[in-house]
């Protein structure tokens, strides 16, 4: 495909490979911190090429997989009112709660429908002015502005039928969060592109500084990701523990400034709590007062709500690097995509999934 062709190219990846197998002088450990660039290392083989090289862990880079609990059982009891019209992407429609997922919400009468944008609600939402609808606004920085225009939007157009569900995450404070635990091993952390992409990069190069520890934001073509890792390693040999931008295609210093004063505008930072981590302060948003009335917890009371991770379930070893997928005693036993205990098992960008889906493939050159 045009412009994508050069950053797939199989020689020019052998080269890369070959540059970070002379480069290295010793096995560095790595986090990507993107879900996507997860399921990229191991669908194209990438994984196995440098693994001489580079121990490669995943991060929690899954918004679907780091939703907390008591926001999946609280999503499910709203959308199981007859009233609601309740939309979401694809993704969170397997994802377990304590009890049950939205597709048994909606094989029950539940009216669950996924969507491919939350502007997609609005139109529901108009056409239905009989009916409550729900967005369950799940994602990291790169859906918060679409979900934010959907507010304001509503609010212009008057259409006071609609309401989103917050659990959107910020990714600079979760990665601060990981890089300062005391069992950290990462020696280098690969930034993910769209994130910055949308926010910028201004608040990486005090991280990196701080924690002691190189990152490099990195785009999700083969080439991309092995660059990514190259200058990590160039980094780490010199001794050096700074921001560097390889994906410089389409992150800019300051990122989308529209799409930032939209989340500016609607949306105030809050405390956030990640589904296997933890509490993590400044690492999610909820609405301004102005919009208040658009927030569907203030909306549908549904009563006390307490959720427990089920015992079997190591995701959130798995979500901070502890544990790799095939590690966990349940992996392809108690928990398989048909009768998954977590979300990274079931998420298009969940690190069990991608394990389940390429690790037989992890040789493969990539083509």
């Amino acid at each position: 495909m045009k412009y994508l062709d050069e950053y797939r190219d199989p020689e020019l990846v052998r080269k890369l490979v070959a540059a970070i197998e002379n480069r290295a002088t010793r096995r560095w450990t790595m986090m990507e911190i993107c879900g996507g660039q997860t399921h990229a290392f191991l669908r194209d083989g990438l994984d196995g090429l440098i693994a001489s090289r580079v121990e490669l862990i995943h991060g929690p880079g899954c918004p679907v997989c780091v939703t907390p609990l008591e926001r999946i059982d609280r999503a499910l009891a709203i959308a199981s009112r007859p009233e609601v019209i309740f939309t979401t992407f694809g993704d969170m429609l397997r994802v377990p709660g304590s009890t049950l997922d939205l597709a048994r919400v909606r094989a029950r009468g539940g009216d669950v429908r996924f969507v491919y944008s939350p502007l997609d609600t609005l139109e529901i939402a108009a056409q239905n002015p009989d009916r409550e609808v729900v967005f369950f606004a799940v994602g990291f920085e790169t859906t918060i502005p679409a979900t934010a225009l959907t507010v304001h939007e509503a609010k212009r157009r008057g259409i006071a039928n609609l309401s989103v569900l917050v659990s959107h995450m910020i990714v600079p404070p979760a990665v601060d969060a990981i890089l300062g635990r005391d069992d950290s091993r990462i020696d280098g952390l690969l930034a993910a592109g769209h994130v910055c992409a949308i926010m910028g990069h201004d608040v990486y190069p005090e991280i990196a500084q701080r924690r002691r520890v190189p990152i490099v934001i990195a785009g999700f073509e083969p080439t991309d990701l092995l660059e990514g890792v190259l200058m990590l390693i160039d980094q780490l040999e010199t001794g050096r523990h700074e921001l560097e931008n390889q994906y410089r295609r389409a992150v800019r210093p300051e990122g989308n400034v529209a799409a930032r004063r939209m989340i500016d505008e609607v949306y105030e930072p809050a405390d956030q709590t990640w589904r296997g981590i933890g509490l993590i302060p400044s690492s999610g948003v909820h609405l301004r007062s102005a919009y208040r009335a658009f927030d569907a917890v203030e909306r549908f009371e549904v009563g006390e709500i307490s959720a427990c991770e089920p015992a079997t379930c190591r995701a959130g070893d798995v979500l901070v690097g502890r544990l790799r997928p095939q590690e966990c005693p349940e992996f392809g036993v108690g928990c398989t995509p048909e009768s998954p205990l977590g979300a990274p098992m079931v998420s298009a960008e969940g690190a069990c999934s991608a394990h389940w889906r390429y690790a037989r493939r992890s040789e493969r050159v990539p083509v």
